[in-house]
Order: C-alpha cells, then sequence, then structure tokens
C-alpha cells in the first residue's frame, strides 16, 4: 500500500504554481488565433480617455521597465501598487510592484485634457490596452482566455486591420503578458526567501485586521514593493488606498 503524501496549503505556492502555469500556457496559445481575434475585433482608439480614469480601470500596474522610465520622469509619479498580496506576522506588507498615482478625480496623473503627457513614454500596459491575453474569471466564475478589456465601452470595433498591424499588436501584447508573469513569479519566490530567511509567514487575519485599521484611518501601513530584485520599503497614509 502506497502512503499517503500530505501536501500542506501554502498560498504562495500555491500562487508560483498558478504563474508558471500560466505562463506556459500563454507560451502555448497559438500565435494565429490571437491574430485571428485581434482582426476579428478591429479596435481603433477614439482618445476618449476613458481607459485612463478609475471609472474604467482600477490602477496602471507598472512593470519593472516601466518603473525605471516613470521614475526618470517623476518620481513622485509613483505609488505601491493596491491590493497586497501578503502580510506577515508583524504586520508588514508585500506588493509586486508600483502603479501610477491617481488625480483627485480618478484620472491619471499624466492625463491633461484628455492627453497623455508622457504618451511616447507610457507604460507598456497602455501601448497595449484593450487587448490583452490572460486567464480571468468572467462574471459566472468561469475561468478561460480573455484578449480585450472594456468591450464595447470604448474605442470602435471592427475596423479594418492590416495583417502585419495584428501580429505587431499580437506580440507587444503577449510581451507584456509575459513580461507581467515573470515578474510576478520572481516577486513569490522574492517572498518566499525572505519569510524562509526571517521566519516570517503570511497570516490573513493580520492582514485582514491591519487594513480594517487603515481604511478606516486609524493607522499607517509599512509596505515592502517589490522592485528589480529586491523590495523598498514604503510607509502609506490611508488616503493612499480610501
Amino acid at each position: 500500500m502506497k502512503k499517503a503524501i500530505h501536501v500542506k496549503n501554502d498560498l504562495i505556492e500555491t500562487r508560483l504554481a498558478d504563474a508558471r502555469e500560466e505562463l506556459a500556457d500563454l507560451n502555448n496559445f497559438p500565435d494565429p488565433e490571437f491574430v485571428s481575434i485581434i482582426k476579428e475585433l478591429g479596435f481603433q482608439c477614439e482618445f476618449c480617455a476613458r481607459c485612463c480614469t478609475k471609472e474604467f480601470n482600477d490602477h496602471v500596474f507598472l512593470l519593472d521597465s516601466d518603473l525605471a522610465i516613470i521614475r526618470s520622469i517623476d518620481p513622485d509619479a509613483i505609488t505601491p501598487a493596491p491590493y497586497p498580496e501578503f502580510c506577515d506576522q508583524e504586520g508588514k506588507f508585500y506588493v509586486s510592484g508600483y502603479s501610477l498615482k491617481a488625480n483627485p478625480d480618478g484620472s491619471c496623473i499624466f492625463l491633461k485634457n484628455k492627453r497623455c503627457k508622457i504618451y511616447e513614454n507610457r507604460p507598456l500596459i497602455c501601448r497595449v490596452y484593450p487587448h490583452m491575453l490572460h486567464r480571468e474569471a468572467d462574471e459566472s466564475g468561469n475561468v478561460d482566455w480573455r484578449q480585450i478589456s472594456g468591450l464595447n465601452e470604448h474605442g470602435s470595433y471592427h475596423s479594418e486591420l492590416e495583417d502585419s498591424e495584428c501580429k505587431t499588436i499580437a506580440q507587444e501584447t503577449r510581451a507584456y503578458e509575459e513580461a507581467y508573469l515573470r515578474q510576478m513569479i520572481n516577486f513569490l519566490e522574492a517572498v518566499r526567501a525572505h519569510f524562509k530567511r526571517n521566519g516570517l509567514k503570511h497570516v490573513q487575519r493580520i492582514y485582514d485586521r491591519r487594513m480594517r485599521e487603515f481604511l478606516k484611518g486609524h493607522s499607517e501601513l509599512e509596505v515592502l514593493v517589490y522592485s528589480g530584485n529586491g523590495f523598498e520599503k514604503c510607509n502609506l497614509k490611508p488616503e493612499i488606498f480610501s
């Protein structure tokens, strides 16, 4: 008789396995199929700037390559990305990267008169949006591939796109999705190593309690933000996530 193997439910290991699996699936997704979907959608931007507001998009996540460019333009334009992934028993939070700050009205800090002030240097997600290629749950909770965001909410569709343009969009979108997943994998591996080295672990009840206190304005949060190959310490005031 085989001995039963008990696998510990480890959140970091689970997320690592999921990210690695999605990266493998992304690399195996048929390129002709993605190009065909892009061509069929025929999306054309109409410069409505809706995608640059919290009404349509929660935040602009920055890849490490984006971060270096934004810091060279305006180092005060970044903030830790919302929704930290982990919290240790000491009450310190861990998040996978930075995002762009928003104006009080919810628009991107670089948006002025419905135009991007750093258009030539905009983050990669802004370049490929609304195209995407990742697994995401729909309204019914069914997880499947999603190739576009905000369908029929902005821009125009069914325009005639050249094959070469569709291929370029597919390549750029794949590049973003792969870079994002690799950054997530590197972040998760860094958290795992940091926890092991310092005798730490993720504690959900502390996460929930500290976040409630923070959202009520009772305390600041100490957040370790993943950047490159390490963590950067940030102290967040309550209005950051409010």
